[in-house]
């Protein structure tokens, strides 16, 4: 057995000695065995990837019919309502620079037991993600491609995602800037079809127009919390920033500091995007729910723009995303699986000697994601992905209160704000949200805690025993 191999066996650092010299190249006690080769701009990257610059073109005529063509204006309420748990990211990832999301902060700064259920809870968002990406861009390569069976789609996606994922994160990291390059170059070509179709033809409003973004007859409360509902969910994704910080130089100021950054930079683009969309057709009512955007595009610059977006929402949603969200899952896998804290922890916790990734977990998501993308209805996937993201974010915004004001003692008015008034609005929002979600969620995702719970309590014996390495910390 490798010395590396040995260290995951025992899941922590033995001496004091050793604890302070690991702690100083790795990251809360653990031995580094991650290749630590991240920037600021891989990280930023990696976030507008996960969240997806061309989002909103999936969903636009759906979000448009229900926010009277106020799109911009509820992707603004997005950055509001999200940066709150964003700058909660940001707090713990300066105090426990760990790979794991999630399941590491609230482990190590609320409780270790309330960190795995948190983990396991965040675990099937990420784990589910993968495989509704591939569903939905199988789906779409067979609208266009109808001889080759949606399965096929799936296949080559899982593959190709797997195989750069497995071989390393600087591979990764380079792929998701030719992806995100490939976004927003088909975002400039649209801006550029609409600022012509609108200002030079003088079509569709003909002009600039606040109508997007204010209309006083429909603003009110009602607004706002449907408004709040769609573009919490539409922003998920920002949060896997976090579970690259073991493989991130300087850790502690730069994962922080992209999670906001991408959060905010996103919501912008979906803001001017979504307006330009508006101006070249203001007419929300008579919108296709699926495909509103994509006719748009067709107005505005012909079959080949209409075509085009949608095979680039394709590499978005079944490459770009769908590498991002597989990359998260195979860490936070790995963070849990070197606490011994899930089924088949000695397989999925492993580090490849070579290309130093979870490559067990990596190959495991790939599997994963096949079975089910091709077995669970959307719908289902879909229940899953979001109870699981808001329930560990409510979680996570309580944390930074608790470990902050109550257990570190911090005082004074900065602190008030930063640790009580943020993470509680984080807290509330997300709640909102989450409380509104349908009968068939609520099942579906407390039946998913309750095995979680199961799980963690033969792991830990009756919730008795906690992780080696918080024993020694």
């Amino acid at each position: 057995m490798s010395k590396a191999n040995a260290h995951l066996e025992t899941g922590r650092i033995q001496s004091p000695a050793e604890a302070k010299r690991h702690t100083a190249d790795g990251a809360g006690g653990y031995k580094q065995e991650l290749n630590r080769t991240l920037t600021f701009k891989d990280l930023l990257i990696y976030g507008m990837v996960f969240m997806v610059p061309v989002a909103p073109m999936s969903v636009y005529g759906l979000v448009s019919q229900q926010s009277f063509g106020m799109v911009p204006l509820v992707y603004l309420v997005g950055i509001i309502a999200m940066v709150f748990t964003a700058l909660s990211y940001s707090r713990m990832s300066k105090e426990f620079p760990v790979a794991g999301s999630v399941y590491s902060y609230v482990q190590r700064g609320l409780n270790a037991h309330v960190g795995f259920v948190s983990g396991w809870m965040i675990l099937v968002d990420y784990i589910l993600a993968p495989a509704l990406l591939y569903a939905f861009s199988g789906m779409w390569m067979n609208m266009i491609f109808p001889s080759v069976p949606t399965f096929i789609w799936v296949l080559l996606f899982v593959s190709f995602n797997t195989l750069v994922n497995a071989r390393g994160v600087t591979l990764a990291a380079r792929t998701n800037f030719i992806l995100l390059g490939i976004e927003i170059l088909a975002l400039l070509v649209f801006i550029g079809f609409g600022i012509k179709f609108v200002f030079v033809d003088g079509l569709g409003v003909g002009g600039f127009s606040l109508a997007p973004l204010y209309q006083p007859e429909h603003l009110n409360l009602g607004f706002i919390a449907t408004a709040t509902s769609i573009a919490v969910l539409s922003f998920l994704g920002f949060d896997g920033i976090s579970t690259l910080a073991e493989e991130t130089k300087n850790p502690q100021r730069t994962v922080g500091r992209a999670t906001v950054a991408a959060l905010v930079i996103l919501g912008l683009i979906f803001m001017v995007e979504t307006y330009i969309a508006a101006l070249i057709h203001p007419q929300y009512k008579g919108l296709n729910p699926d495909m509103g955007f994509f006719d748009i595009a067709r107005e505005a610059g012909g079959p080949v723009l209409y075509y085009s977006l949608i095979i680039v929402n394709v590499v978005a949603a079944g490459i770009a995303n769908a590498l991002a969200a597989q990359s998260a899952i195979s860490r936070i896998l790995y963070s849990m699986s070197r606490d011994k804290l899930l089924p088949f922890s000695g397989f999925l916790g492993k580090i490849h000697p070579k290309y130093q990734t979870p490559f067990n977990a990596t190959l495991f998501v790939g599997a994963i994601s096949i079975i089910v993308s091709l077995t669970l209805s959307i719908e289902t996937i879909i229940k899953f992905v979001n109870f699981g993201a808001l329930t560990s974010f409510m979680v996570l915004n309580l944390t930074v209160f608790v470990y902050f004001f109550l257990k570190k003692k911090e005082r004074g008015i900065q602190a008030v704000i930063k640790y009580i008034v943020l993470p509680l609005l984080g807290f509330i929002i997300i709640a909102y949200v989450w409380s509104g979600f349908d009968k068939m969620t609520f099942i579906a995702g407390f039946s998913w805690m309750a095995l979680g719970i199961i799980v963690g309590a033969i792991k830990s014996k009756g919730y008795k025993e906690v992780p080696a390495v918080l024993k020694d910390m």
